[in-house]
């Protein structure tokens, strides 16, 4: 097996096994080869836990990838063909071999300009930062002995609009600090490190998730008082109902309780927070948005507000925080854990932006960029 693709696999392994890093088949990993000629890189609609010697990962030409953010005819292109454009591009541009429709992740093109081995991921602790309103001022602060601090891109829709923007930055950083930045913060996105090596790579994003992580503000205890069995099972009831009545679909309902959403809940704010809207793309993606808030549990209140959600333009939701209750899941048994680390992670970093000033949820016009977002379907 090639080096950079042994490398490849064990971070991506390593840091997809913690939901608290990043969730489904959310964050991507690249590792270029020795000789500079190509890259690996995990392809589009793998979790990174999956990835392993034989799929998961495709192989292009570097320089192939450099030529397309350096292409202008493509940046006049409508949004919708530009992306399939550049889809059928990279396609063209592997060389593994690999009989597969698999695509390399959506964010190729920005991996390429990076160093040799790039990490990004979605931890809930850089969320905090990234979702908030004084969440750049705080980064600065908390890097600001750092002789070369940390990269903040304000959002950008994802694929090429990101990829562009960020070349363009990482093109002002070099040229001031004489090198590339080895972290970036992505509003409303996540976080990217890079290094020379792997294990570089690893060091250098414990480093930075421990500095993030250590200066947040700790949920105050609580005693978990479990609901009592019967109001869980009517609300089950009311649930599934009413996503039939809604879908047509007649699922499981699953119901959480921990001390996240006990906090969550806890709160006199907690419908307001969660009516801010999604906080970032790959939780409409992965999801179909916000866990909807349901203040009476009843089978017509939830089906009239899960009809109004899809009259809107959005999926119908599968998670739902019940005053009073906890978090009930409707989704088939291979979905439930994906939608529980979306559901209970959002709610977490939705009480933490309250210590940097409050949230800042993706807008209307992001919201619907990603929902006519071609590569938006995982």
């Amino acid at each position: 097996m090639d080096n950079a693709l042994s490398d490849l696999i064990r971070i991506s392994n390593e840091t997809g096994k913690d939901p608290a890093l990043t969730q489904a088949a959310g964050g991507n990993t690249s590792v270029k080869t020795g000789d500079g000629k190509f890259m690996f890189i995990k392809a589009s609609g793998t979790a990174l836990k999956d990835m392993n010697a034989h799929r998961g990962w495709r192989k292009l030409h570097l320089n192939k990838l450099h030529g397309v953010i350096k292409d202008k005819y493509l940046a006049k292109m409508p949004a919708d063909r530009r992306e399939r454009e550049i889809i059928n591009r990279h396609l063209t541009y592997c060389c593994d071999g690999i009989e597969s429709t698999a695509r390399p992740s959506v964010e190729a093109n920005l991996h390429a300009i990076l160093d040799k081995c790039v990490i990004h991921l979605h931890p809930l602790v850089v969320g905090a930062y990234v979702n908030s309103k004084n969440g750049r001022a705080e980064i600065t602060k908390l890097f600001k002995s750092e002789k070369y601090p940390p990269l903040w891109i304000s959002y950008a829709p994802p694929g090429f609009p990101l990829a562009i923007k960020t070349s363009r930055l990482v093109a002002n950083y070099e040229k001031h600090y004489g090198r590339k930045p080895a972290v970036m913060f992505l509003a409303k996105h996540g976080l990217f490190v890079s290094a020379k090596t792997a294990p570089g790579a690893m060091r250098l994003l414990h480093k930075i998730l421990n500095r993030c992580e250590n200066n947040l503000p700790k949920l105050k205890p609580l005693r978990l008082k479990q609901p009592a069995a019967k109001k869980i099972l009517e609300v089950k009831s009311a649930i599934q109902k009413a996503v039939l009545n809604t879908t047509g679909r007649l699922l499981p309902v699953t119901f959480i309780y921990n001390k996240t959403i006990a906090c969550f809940l806890n709160r006199p704010d907690a419908a307001k927070l969660l009516a801010m809207g999604p906080l970032e793309p790959a939780e409409m993606v992965y999801v179909n948005g916000t866990p909807m808030w349901v203040e009476t549990p009843s089978t017509e209140k939830i089906a009239s507000g899960m009809k109004k959600i899809v009259r809107d333009g959005n999926k119908p939701v599968s998670a739902f925080l019940v005053k009073g209750v906890g978090l009930f899941i409707a989704a088939d048994k291979n979905t439930v854990s994906i939608v529980k680390d979306f559901a209970t992670g959002t709610t977490l970093v939705r009480l933490w932006t309250l210590h940097f000033g409050g949230l800042v949820p993706l807008t209307s016009s992001e919201q619907n960029f990603v929902k006519r977002w071609y590569l938006a379907a995982p």
